[in-house]
C-alpha cells in the first residue's frame, strides 16, 4: 500500500467542473488581478472567520509583512514570536526592520509559552505575534490579556488554523490582524500562491487594501510605500469553490485524528509515541497530525519511507538556529523545548480523503518498527 503524506489529487478531481467553470467567470470576464471573484471571496472568507474585513494578497508571507506594515513595526520595535514555525513568520519582522524576540514554546501544543512572555516585554516591544501551530489556536485568551497590559498589538499567524477556534472564537477574528495562506498544501488550499489578511478594524482594513497595491488608496496617488501583493482572480474563483466545502474537510481531519488516536491505544504504541493533544476550549483542525518520538525519530522516518508512508519533519531547525538569524545572538539551548521539538516530532498523513485502512497502514507499520 502506498500511502502519500497529503494527495490532492481527489479533492480537485471532484471539484474539476466547478472550478473549470469559475476559471471560465474570470476569463470571459478578464479580471485576473483582484476583481469581483476576489471581493466575493474576501466577504466569503471574512464571514466564515467572523472577522468584519478580510483582504486578500499574493501569499501568507506576504500577509505578515503587510500586517508588520500596516501596524507601523519597524527599525526599533520588537516582535515576541515563536522559534518554532515556518520561516516566513520570523522573516515579516525583520524585513520591516524590526527585531524578532523569541520565546520557547509549550512542550504540550507546541505553540507560545505564555507564562514566559512578560518576562521578554521591554520597552520596545510593539507586538506579539503567536502562530496557531498545525491547526490548533495558542491561547489567545491569555495573550489578549498580556497584550492589552502591555498596550501591544496581537498579530495572528493562522496560516495553519483557518476554521480552528479558541473559546468559540475563530482563529484570525481574535487579534488585531490575523493573517492566512492558502498554500496548495493548507486545509483550504488554492492552485498556486495566495493570501489574505482578517480584522476588525476598518482603518487597518482600508490600510491593508492600500499597502496591498504600492500604498495607493487612490491609482498613482501613494499615501504608503506598500508592497506589489494582491490576490488573482484564478485564485480567488477556485477558492470560493472550496471554502463552502471546509467544514466538512475540517471534520474528516478530526474523524482521522480520532482513528489515530483509537488504533495507537489498541497497538499499545502511547508508551512509545505521543500524539496531538487537543487542548480544553480549542478546535483542532488538524492542518498536520504531528507524533512526537524521542531518540528515534529518524529511524521511524526512514523506516515508514520503506514502506511507501510519506511523513514530513516540521521543523528540523528550530528559527533561533538558522544561520541568516545568527546576528540575534541566540545559541543551541537558549531554547529548549523548541529544539526537542525539532528533534522528535514527524507529521504523518492526516488529508480528509485518507481512507480508515490507510491510517491502519500507517500505524501497523509503526507498531512493527517498534517491535523490531
Amino acid at each position: 500500500m502506498k500511502v502519500p503524506l497529503l494527495d490532492l489529487k481527489e479533492q480537485n478531481e471532484t471539484l474539476r467542473p466547478e472550478i473549470e467553470a469559475a476559471l471560465g467567470r474570470v476569463l470571459d470576464a478578464n479580471a485576473f488581478i483582484l476583481g469581483d471573484e476576489v471581493a466575493a471571496f474576501e466577504k466569503e472568507l471574512s464571514e466564515y472567520c467572523n472577522a468584519s474585513f478580510a483582504i486578500g494578497c499574493a501569499s501568507g508571507s506576504d500577509a505578515l509583512v503587510l500586517a508588520m506594515m500596516a501596524l507601523d513595526i519597524g527599525p526599533g520595535d520588537e516582535v515576541i514570536t515563536t522559534p518554532y514555525s515556518f520561516f516566513a513568520t520570523v522573516s515579516a519582522i525583520t524585513r520591516v526592520g524590526a527585531t524578532p524576540v523569541f520565546v520557547d514554546i509549550d512542550p504540550v501544543d507546541m505553540n507560545l509559552d505564555v507564562s514566559q512572555i512578560e518576562g521578554k516585554i521591554t520597552e520596545r516591544t510593539k507586538a506579539i505575534e503567536p502562530v496557531h501551530l498545525f491547526g490548533q489556536c495558542s491561547d489567545m485568551t491569555e495573550l489578549q490579556s498580556i497584550a492589552a497590559k502591555h498596550g501591544l498589538h496581537l498579530v495572528e499567524d493562522a496560516a495553519q488554523a483557518i476554521g480552528s477556534e479558541e473559546a468559540g472564537r475563530r482563529a484570525g477574528s481574535i487579534g488585531k490582524i490575523g493573517c492566512f495562506s492558502f498554500y496548495p498544501s493548507k486545509n483550504l488550499g488554492g492552485m498556486g500562491d495566495g493570501g489574505i489578511i482578517t480584522t476588525n478594524d476598518e482603518n487597518l482594513a482600508s490600510r491593508l487594501k492600500a499597502l496591498r497595491v504600492h500604498g495607493a488608496e487612490k491609482r498613482y496617488h501613494h499615501r504608503w510605500i506598500g508592497l506589489n501583493s494582491r490576490l488573482d482572480g484564478f485564485q480567488g474563483a477556485i477558492l470560493r469553490v472550496k471554502l463552502p466545502h471546509l467544514d466538512d474537510w475540517t471534520l474528516r481531519r478530526r474523524q482521522n485524528a480520532d482513528t489515530y488516536r483509537r488504533l495507537f491505544a489498541d497497538k499499545g504504541l502511547l508508551d512509545l509515541v505521543t500524539l496531538p493533544t487537543e487542548l480544553e476550549g480549542r478546535k483542532h483542525i488538524y492542518n498536520q497530525f504531528v507524533i512526537r518520538v524521542e531518540d528515534r525519530r529518524d529511524e521511524l522516518k526512514a523506516y515508514l519511507a520503506e514502506k511507501n508512508i510519506g511523513t514530513d519533519i516540521y521543523y528540523p531547525i528550530p528559527l533561533h538556529l538558522q544561520e541568516c538569524f545568527a546576528y540575534l545572538g541566540y545559541k543551541k539551548g537558549d531554547l529548549p523545548e523548541a529544539e526537542k521539538a525539532a528533534l522528535d516530532t514527524l507529521a504523518l498523513p492526516i488529508y480528509p480523503e485518507l481512507k480508515a485502512d490507510q491510517i491502519e497502514y500507517v500505524t501497523d507499520s509503526i507498531a512493527e518498527f517498534f517491535a523490531k
